[in-house]
């Protein structure tokens, strides 16, 4: 659907006078009526790096006036079932994930046709636009790996194992293909359970006990990271451990050289961005992206980087 039918289509309690907020250039809180948004995503409970997304979002949610709604789930049927309960609350505006971006396409077509604007986030840009969403914010995760093969060579490593905690999900299986697509060595995927991370990090340990010679190990999630340096030291591996995402612990380990580097993708620009550009679309018909997506990363960060991101990390919004 098209800008200005998604501008004209707003639902809520937006209404008249919206557009008419006097605070949104004087740099405080906007004035006028609340809008409503609502973020569902596919992951969240006791992640950190979800924490981080959220607390930018109620940022930008408290600077516009916004009462932000916030649910997860990470089986992809309950979660369209999510974003529906949001569409039957007539928010102004949604904010998904597309991690299995086929059970989404129905519910974000009901979004449509209700008026109500959407922004993805972190996973399945590559659908965002043919979903209908206004534009897609986080990083292009094939890039990301990429960027990962490319720092793997630079390091002169030779045989990496890539994680995937989540079976199924397009955005982890794009970033352990594009190690595979930069990196001169070999790849090897490893699925585990991410919902149990003990188990994962016995599969990780079996992994690296198997005498397959591997000299790094790449997770696609910070808490990951910790459960392979566990798995390392209890096997005995001299494997490098890198990962994706960073949060307070990645920088510990960072600072230890216990991992070699992570992956930025900036989870609080992420949500923050996301809620004030509906904000933005809603009060002045605003689409960021220009029918691109807005990358939030890769950044590699490494030892280098940890003074700065001690203090950040501190504060929660890194």
């Amino acid at each position: 659907m098209g800008a200005l039918a998604l501008v004209a289509g707003c639902s809520g309690s937006g209404g008249k006078g919206a557009e008419d907020r006097g605070d949104e250039e004087s740099g405080g809180k906007a004035s006028g009526p609340r809008l409503k948004i609502g973020m569902v995503t596919h992951s969240g409970e006791g992640d950190t790096f979800w924490d981080i997304v959220q607390k930018g979002a109620k940022r930008a949610a408290a600077k516009d006036n916004v009462e932000f709604l916030y649910a997860n789930n990470k089986e992809a049927k309950e979660q369209a079932e999510l974003v529906q309960s949001y569409i039957d609350k007539k928010v102004d505006g949604l904010i998904v994930t597309l991690a299995k971006p086929e059970a989404m396409k129905s519910v974000l077509a009901k979004a449509a046709k209700a008026g109500i604007p959407v922004i993805t986030i972190n996973s399945g840009g590559q659908f965002s636009q043919e979903f209908g969403a206004l534009t897609h914010i986080g990083q292009d995760e094939a890039v990301a790996g990429e960027a990962v093969g490319d720092e793997l060579n630079a390091r002169g490593r030779k045989k990496a194992l890539c994680v995937i905690h989540e079976q199924g999900n397009v955005s982890l299986e794009e970033r352990c293909a594009g190690v595979g697509k930069t990196f001169d060595g070999s790849v090897e995927n490893l699925n585990v359970n991410g919902t149990n991370m003990p188990e994962s990090q016995s599969t990780i340990q079996a992994k690296l006990d198997s005498g397959a010679d591997f000299d790094v190990v790449v997770t696609l999630g910070a808490p990951f990271a910790e459960a392979a340096v566990q798995a390392k030291e209890d096997s005995g591996s001299t494997a490098e451990i890198d990962t994706f995402d960073l949060n307070a612990e990645v920088v510990k380990q960072l600072k230890a050289k216990e991992i070699g580097f992570a992956v930025d993708q900036q989870p609080y620009l992420q949500g923050y961005l996301a809620v004030d550009g509906l904000w933005l679309h809603r009060v002045n018909g605003n689409v960021t992206g220009g029918g691109k997506p807005v990358l939030t990363g890769p950044a590699i960060v490494t030892e280098k980087d940890v003074p700065k991101l001690e203090k950040l990390t501190a504060k929660g919004t890194r």
